[in-house]
């Protein structure tokens, strides 16, 4: 493989598991030191024992991306291991609980946008400085309910729309500090977490919900994620990127 992220570090949040660790994979496939980073200990360091049986080269940080000090803390870690942060993809999230706006739990509300849209301003607030002198790529992890509906998930929707906007305004502020950020947006992955989940004919039914009639798969994700964290993307910043098998074609 092609060796784009070369002497790179990266932090990816949420890499314990999903659309994270495949993408921590890839990266350390593409020549990056990474950091992969979890609430869960279990998956984070089985995430690195996985990277370094490939040959490459990567370490956990525990972190709740829900708390600003555990952001700061984790960008701190990686400039002692590695001496730099080049790249961050700010990936965790949960999908939480579901129900009507008139009736949608407030503590699943607050939990909802801790996570997925605070814990990716505290990613941005703390990893931007750390690139203000040689500059860098940050990608964040929205989806296609950044830019559609869908009912009794509220908390999520508003996350994942404020994710795109925070994108376009960090994007502009640092476009002429070379500092690159850009997010992404998949549709429905097939993740034992969804799958097993539901029953054949909600599967069946959230199949049907992507006109290329299938699921999306992690590792269809992280190389988009790989491409706009490579200088091939240079000249791309405040943009969103759909990989929904034409979800939002419909």
């Amino acid at each position: 493989m092609e060796k784009i992220l070369e002497n790179k570090v990266a932090i990816i949040t949420g890499a314990g598991s999903g659309i994270g660790k495949a993408t921590a994979e890839l990266f350390a496939k593409a020549g990056a030191k990474v950091v992969v980073s979890d609430i869960s200990e279990k998956n984070g360091n089985s995430a690195v024992e996985d990277i370094k049986k490939s040959g490459g080269e990567a370490f956990f940080v525990k972190a709740d991306s829900a708390k600003p000090e555990d952001n700061q803390a984790l960008v701190e870690q990686t400039i002692k291991q590695y001496g730099a942060l080049d790249i961050a993809v700010n990936n965790a999230g949960i999908g939480g609980p579901l129900g009507a706006t008139g009736e949608y739990p407030i503590d699943g509300w607050q939990k909802v946008i801790d996570i997925n849209l605070s814990g990716v301003f505290y990613g941005l607030r703390y990893q931007i400085p750390a690139m203000l002198e040689k500059g860098g790529s940050i990608i964040n992890v929205a989806s296609i309910l950044g830019q559609a509906g869908t009912k009794y998930s509220p908390a999520y929707v508003a996350a994942k729309h404020g994710v795109v906007g925070l994108t376009k305004a960090a994007a502009l502020e640092y476009a002429d500090k070379k500092i690159r950020i850009n997010s992404v947006g998949p549709g429905y992955i097939n993740t034992p977490l969804v799958m097993n989940s539901l029953d054949e004919a909600a599967r069946a039914a959230l199949v049907g919900l992507h006109p290329i009639g299938r699921l999306g798969e992690s590792e269809e994700i992280a190389e988009l994620i790989l491409w706009l964290a490579s200088a091939k993307a240079s000249f791309v910043t405040g943009a969103y990127y759909a990989a929904d098998g034409g979800y939002l074609a419909q």
